[in-house]
Parts: C-alpha cells; sequence; structure tokens
C-alpha cells in the first residue's frame, strides 16, 4: 500500500500542501498536474521524505510514518522509505565523472552493498530495456537530454524500488527527445511498475497515467481517472485546465 493522508507542507509561513490526501493504486501510474506553484513537485518530494511534512501520515510498504511538528523522524525510517522509491529529476542528476554504465552502478554497489559484477548484470538488463545499452561507456556529457534521462530512469530502477518518483520527466527535453522518455515511461507501465508522477505536460499525463490529480494552491480539485479527468470532468476548474490538452494528446490517450 502506498498513502498519503492529510499531508502539510509550508515554506517561511506559507502553506505549499494543505491536508493533501492521495492512495496510489500498486503497478498503476499516476500524474500529478496542475500549474506552477500548485505544489505538484513537493507532494512528489515527500512521498520519498527528500522533504519532511509538517503534518499528516506516509504508508509505504510495511513503513508508516506519522507527522508531528517539531518532532525528528528516526533515521531508520526515513531510510527504510529512501530504499523503496526510485527518483527521477527533471535535470538528470548524472555524476558527470562516471560513465553510463557507473551511473546505473553506483547506487548498488555504493548503498545496497552489492558485489560488482552483480551490479553491472543488473545495469546492462536495465541500460537495454531503457534502449541504453550501446552508450554503456559513454560520458554523460556527450549524450543528449532524451538519452540522458533515459539512464537516469535505469539508475532509479536498479535497486527495484515500489514505487517510481519523476519530477517533470519531459519538460528539459525538446519534443523529439520527450517522445523517447514517453516511450520508455509507457512500456515501464505497461509491465506493472507504480509510478507518481509530476508534469506540466498532459500529453505525457494523458499517455502514460491511469490516475490523475489536480492540485491548484496545495489542495486536490480533482482526482480519478484519467479518462474522466480529461474527458468529463467535474470541477469546471478542472475542465478549464485540461481544455489546453491537445487533440494530439487525446489521440496518445485513446491509444
Amino acid at each position: 500500500m502506498i498513502k498519503l493522508s492529510h499531508i502539510v507542507k509550508s515554506f517561511g509561513g506559507q502553506t505549499v500542501l494543505d491536508k493533501v490526501s492521495l492512495e496510489l493504486a500498486e503497478g498503476g501510474v499516476t500524474a500529478l498536474i496542475g500549474p506552477s506553484g500548485s505544489g505538484k513537485s513537493t507532494l512528489l518530494r515527500c512521498a520519498n521524505l527528500l522533504e519532511t511534512p509538517d503534518g499528516g501520515e506516509l504508508r509505504l510498504g510495511e513503513e508508516a510514518l506519522r507527522f508531528i511538528p517539531g518532532k525528528k523522524l528516526p533515521r531508520e525510517a526515513v531510510l527504510n522509505v529512501r530504499r523503496q522509491t526510485g527518483m527521477v529529476f527533471q535535470s538528470f542528476q548524472l555524476f558527470p565523472h562516471q560513465t553510463v554504465l557507473q551511473n546505473v552502478m553506483e547506487g548498488l554497489v555504493t548503498v545496497q552493498r552489492w558485489s560488482k559484477d552483480r551490479a553491472e548484470r543488473r545495469a546492462l538488463e536495465l541500460l537495454e530495456k531503457v534502449g541504453m545499452s550501446h552508450k554503456v561507456q559513454a560520458w554523460p556529457s556527450t549524450l543528449s537530454g532524451g538519452q540522458q534521462q533515459r539512464v537516469a530512469i535505469a539508475r532509479a530502477l536498479a535497486p527495484s524500488p515500489q514505487l517510481l518518483l519523476c519530477d517533470e520527466p519531459t519538460s528539459a527535453l525538446d519534443p523529439e527527445l520527450a517522445a523517447e522518455v514517453v516511450s520508455v515511461l509507457r512500456q515501464l507501465a505497461s509491465e506493472g511498475v507504480t509510478m507518481l508522477m509530476a508534469t506540466h505536460d498532459l500529453r505525457l499525463a494523458a499517455s502514460v497515467a491511469r490516475d490523475v490529480v489536480f492540485l491548484e494552491h496545495g489542495r486536490v480539485v480533482e482526482a480519478g481517472a484519467a479518462a474522466q479527468i480529461f474527458n468529463q470532468p467535474r470541477e469546471a476548474r478542472t475542465a478549464e485546465y485540461v481544455a489546453t490538452l491537445t487533440a494530439g494528446a487525446r489521440e496518445a490517450m485513446a491509444a
């Protein structure tokens, strides 16, 4: 079970998340959509405790945490949550001094304490999955943005996390390169990888996500199946926002 309940988060006295609740279907993809400043990325970072909520509860696998202002979380509990999540960042965050293969292996060897042989086999398997097996010895600086993001996805998947978190995975890419990443994410979705993604790209949300949550001003305006949110939203504000969805994106959702 992956569940966020009544999550509250403030920065400098400004409330960014206001009692947000979210339950993820295992094996499904949930997209967080909404205008800039709606709290999408903050909620994503609260899911793996890169940001510690000021209130609410998180349940991930066997770990259940309650957030109380002024009370520090046990270090082992935080690590247990992070071990169960993989993170794909907007800006790739690859190690520039390591090859593609080494980037994917690093967490397995350093954090998981895998042998180098075992880590290399896992890394090669994942690089094949994301279409990057021909670049295993390349340096990140020689790759296109789409290629770097595919390597980042492989790295996030390496420890077999329960939940893959994607923070604006295509926003730094031009449309052609973004299509490469969307293709990989669609493949992962078809294989039952549980994903939570924050995105401004409604085409991505429509083509990959099974469920959609529309956030604004730190609150959930509407949540439901992607087809319902994009085709028959219940809330007027949701309808106004998703009206920006292009005809091409609707075709992608129907595909």
